[in-house]
């Protein structure tokens, strides 16, 4: 299964579906010293005029107050990075140890980080990280 997972805390805001509006929140996040473990964004529904950001800052002690500085409004969420080693079914194997356990993932990103290994941000409802922390191994 996993080699290594840590529990994150993470962060979401809304934003304009508009040319450099990421950068622009991006970039405001940087002016407060944040850095990042991981950030992705997407539109909020097809032709939409709102796009979702989610935040995962390597430190979320006043990340509230760094963002709301910033202009952004966060809700906050847990979630789980996964690291382990890239082969066939990998990833498969750990949401399947979730599903196992009636643990429905509400939301997967994994990306392949090189030197045979990916990371995955596993999200799932909040009466349920207690059990996958403990499945995963957090």
């Amino acid at each position: 299964m996993a080699q290594s997972v840590c529990k994150v805390e993470v962060f979401t805001a809304e934003i304009a579906n508009k040319v450099g509006a990421g950068a622009k929140a991006l970039a405001a996040l940087k002016e407060g010293g944040v850095n990042l473990v991981a950030f992705w964004g997407y539109p909020l529904g097809a032709k939409a005029k709102k796009a979702a950001i989610e935040i995962v800052p390597e430190t979320a002690a006043g990340f509230k107050k760094i963002a709301k500085k910033a202009g952004l409004e966060v809700e906050k969420s847990t979630g789980f990075i996964v690291e382990a080693d890239d082969q066939p079914g990998a990833l498969a194997g750990i949401l399947g140890a979730l599903a196992a356990a009636d643990i429905n993932v509400s939301a997967v990103k994994s990306m392949q980080t090189g030197a045979g290994k990916f990371k995955a941000g596993i999200f799932v409802a909040p009466e349920d990280v207690r059990k996958a922390g403990k499945i995963l191994g957090a």
